[in-house]
């Protein structure tokens, strides 16, 4: 997203956001709506089927290059996504992105600059950002 659509989605959930204006409500429904995310990401393993999922240890050979340590690590994820799982799934993010974004909305925080200095910390610290 660019900087613009960030802001402009930011003023748009401010203008929406009536209900749940409360802080604690916004917490809740935040972390109600990262929960759904998760549950989302697992009914695609268990029940749709379209993504498994095999996680083992991830070793890491001493001496290794960064790129060869990359595709060591994987992501434990094998398949790909269905159309309906994609839909489900975004759509779940981006209810977690409106309540993010109200968040930051009812803290004064601007979404521009949090990405921004996420950016710059991710520039800096390479791929030593533990975060």
């Amino acid at each position: 997203m660019s900087a613009l659509s960030l802001q402009a989605f930011q003023d748009q959930v401010s203008e929406l956001l009536l209900r749940h204006r409360s802080l604690l409500d916004v917490l809740s429904k935040n972390g109600q709506s990262s929960a759904s995310v998760n549950r989302a990401v697992v009914k695609a393993i268990t029940e749709c089927g379209c993504i498994q999922l095999h996680a083992t240890k991830q070793v890491f050979e001493p001496g290794a290059g960064l790129e060869h340590a990359k595709e060591l690590a994987g992501t434990h994820v094998e398949g790909q996504l269905c159309e309906n799982c994609r839909e489900v799934i975004g759509s779940e993010l981006g209810r977690e992105l409106f309540y993010m974004s109200a968040l930051c909305n009812l803290l004064d925080i601007n979404m521009d600059e949090v990405v921004e200095k996420e950016s710059q910390k991710c520039a800096t610290l390479g791929l030593f950002n533990l975060s």
